[in-house]
Order: structure tokens, then C-alpha cells, then sequence
């Protein structure tokens, strides 16, 4: 069974790691989709135009380049198994703040929305994957039956 569990978390990692690489192949596409449905709240506005003075770029264009290397790291992470628990937990906060702010299914009419609104199953469908691993964790379990009798 451990087999099975290190082939399915090592499987289900290369989806972070592929959707981390494509978006810091394609930096500005990402960032302009990014931008198209991410507003900077006013309250963070002075924190957000100090960072794109310190690095030169826009917001959209660092939002890329960091969940393109978080998606990367924790993908690698839970790969190989070293802080699978820590990185499926952040993971998780990310993908729902991810599926809150992209795939606003609510805000469109039902025919349009249905693409958007399967995405966004999708993404809780990886959450609720990510809760297992943070579940499961890094060890072996001792034999506990599934259901008390």
C-alpha cells in the first residue's frame, strides 16, 4: 500500500509542478488573465506600488512569478515527500484563494458559466485531495480499522 501512495502523490504533484512551469513560460499571458480578474483592494494599494517599485515590474507580473514558483516548489515538495504535510496546508489556502478569485462561476449567466463552474469543482476536487496528503503526512500509520464495531 505505501508504494501506491508515493506513485499517486508523486502522480498528482506533476500537476502543480506542469502548472507552475507554464505560467513562467508564458509570464505575460498569465498576467494579463491575472489582471483581468484580480483587483489590488485600495488598502493594499501603497504595499503593492512600493513592490512594483522595488522590483520594476507590475503586480500581475510578480503574482506570476510567485505562484509559478510556489506551484513549483510545493509541487516538488510533495513529490518527494519532504514537508508533504506543510506544503499540501499551504497549497490548500492557495487553491482556494485561486479558485475564489479566477473562476468567478456567480458572476455569470448559467449557459456561460458551465466551463468556469468545472474548474472550479476541479479545484476543490484538489483540495480535497491536498487535505488527504496533509492527513496522511510524512509516516506510516499503524493498522486502525476503517469503522468501529
Amino acid at each position: 500500500m505505501p508504494a501506491f501512495v508515493t506513485f499517486g502523490r508523486i502522480l498528482f504533484a506533476v500537476l502543480f509542478i506542469y502548472s507552475g512551469a507554464t505560467k513562467l513560460f508564458a509570464v505575460q499571458q498569465t498576467a494579463d488573465f491575472i489582471a483581468a480578474k484580480v483587483a489590488i483592494p485600495a488598502l493594499l494599494a501603497p504595499y503593492t506600488s512600493q513592490l512594483e517599485t522595488m522590483t520594476g515590474m507590475p503586480m500581475p507580473q510578480l503574482l506570476v512569478f510567485s505562484a509559478g514558483g510556489f506551484e513549483i516548489i510545493a509541487g516538488l515538495m510533495i513529490a518527494v515527500n519532504f514537508g508533504a504535510r506543510f506544503f499540501a496546508i499551504l497549497m490548500i489556502f492557495y487553491m482556494l484563494v485561486v479558485t475564489f478569485y479566477l473562476y468567478d462561476f456567480w458572476n455569470q449567466s448559467p449557459p456561460d458559466n458551465a466551463k468556469t463552474l468545472i474548474d472550479a469543482l476541479k479545484n476543490l476536487s484538489i483540495v480535497g485531495a491536498l487535505f488527504m496528503i496533509a492527513g496522511y503526512g510524512r509516516g506510516t500509520r499503524a493498522s486502525e480499522p476503517a469503522y468501529d464495531v
